[in-house]
This record gives structure tokens, sequence and C-alpha cells, in this order.
């Protein structure tokens, strides 16, 4: 279950219960609609923490990718040819022992970091090369 069904859910019971109450139409109408603004205020909380999270891992990636140094910029795509060879040699059988569920998993969440990364850079590279075209246009526009 994602976040927003979770939080969706947990105002479902509420309005239903409104909906009970013997009450006029107008004052249900105005409680569900009280419920219904909370319920979007924490969601959009939630996407802009999400927002937030997304932004950071950006950066972080983006650091990496631009480093002054080899191993810095190297080691995710160093990491994923690793356990390339490791799922290859496992699907072979070449392995001693199979690889564990935990490292399938921690593949996938390097090969989406990687992807992530790999996207962020290529994002902010672009935005750089277009800053100084904007920066050219807005002098000309004031001169």
């Amino acid at each position: 279950m994602n976040v927003f069904s979770f939080i969706s859910n947990i105002f479902e019971p509420a309005a239903k219960l409104i909906d009970d109450l013997h009450t006029s139409d107008e004052e249900k109408l105005k409680l569900q609609s009280q419920i219904k603004a909370v319920e979007n205020e924490l969601l959009a909380k939630v996407i802009d923490y999400e927002n937030k999270l997304l932004e950071s891992k950006t950066a972080i990636i983006t650091a990496e990718a631009t480093g002054q140094s080899w191993i810095q910029r190297n080691w995710r795509p160093i990491t994923m040819l690793t356990f390339l060879v490791l799922v290859v040699c496992d699907s072979f059988g070449w392995l001693p022992n199979p690889l564990a569920q935990d490292a399938w998993t921690l593949l996938q969440i390097g090969l989406g970091g990687y992807v992530a990364g790999r996207s962020a850079e290529k994002m902010t590279q672009q935005y750089l090369q277009a800053r100084p075209a904007e920066n050219k246009s807005d002098g000309m526009a004031k001169g």
C-alpha cells in the first residue's frame, strides 16, 4: 500500500461517519469539506517531503558524478558491474553458493540509484549548459 492510499484510508471512516450523522445536508457538507481540506493538506506535505527527498538524493548523486576523484565518480558503475558479474555467475551456477535474496534487493536499489544518478547528471549538465544562454539573453533584453 502506498502512502497516498494509506492517508486516504485514514480519513475514510470519518467521512462515512459524517454521512451517518443525523444533521442537515449543509452541516454534513461543511464537515466533509473540512475533512477533505485536512486530508489534502496532509497529502501536500507528503508530496513536498517526497520532493525534498528526491532533490537531496539527486544532489548527492550529482556531487558524486561531478566529483574531482576518479573513484568518487565511478564507484557506482564499478559496483553495478561487479553485481552484473555475480548475477551472470549465479545464473550459470558458477558460484559455490547462490546469491542471497538480500543481494538481489541491493542490486535493485543500486540499479535504481545508478539510473537516477545518470539521469540527474545529464539533466544537471544540460541545465548548466543552458544557463549561460539565459544570462546572455537577459543581458540583451536589458541593454
